[in-house]
């Protein structure tokens, strides 16, 4: 995968970097999710710690991430399986792993016709005490 694309991000101490040019994406991912999505974020935005939904970090946008259990969870279409997309996704994950994120995967399928098998993968994640906010050393 190429790399060759300018690195500008907004960096702080208390959020991952990101790619300003990002937001305005993410947004409009937010406006038009997929039924997977969709079904996922009404799951998901009732969980304590707060989950928020195609968030950017570094020059990627995470269907759903929650800063204090470090978790990144995607939904994968079918286009993820295709060679070039699993060659992608594995680098993607490496970076995000390299932030000291956990990367969890559903495919759509499984978000729509196995969801109770999805929320008891994610519970399972989900510690007794959740810490109260999630701190990256950068």
């Amino acid at each position: 995968m190429s790399t060759s694309h300018p690195r500008k991000f907004v960096t702080s101490k208390y959020c991952l970097p990101y790619n300003p040019i990002s937001v305005e994406r993410a947004k409009s991912f937010r406006k038009n999710p997929t039924a997977a999505e969709k079904k996922m974020w009404l799951y998901l935005r009732t969980f304590k710690p707060r989950v928020l939904r195609q968030r950017p970090i570094d020059r990627f946008i995470v269907d759903f991430y929650c800063a204090s259990l470090k978790l990144a969870i995607e939904v994968d279409g079918a286009y993820h399986f295709t060679e070039e997309a699993q060659a992608y996704d594995l680098e993607r994950t490496r970076i995000l792993e390299g932030y000291g994120l956990r990367v969890v995967r559903f495919t759509n399928d499984e978000v729509l016709h196995d969801f109770d098998s999805v929320c008891l993968q994610l519970e399972g994640m989900i510690p007794l005490n959740p810490p109260f906010k999630g701190d990256f050393e950068m």
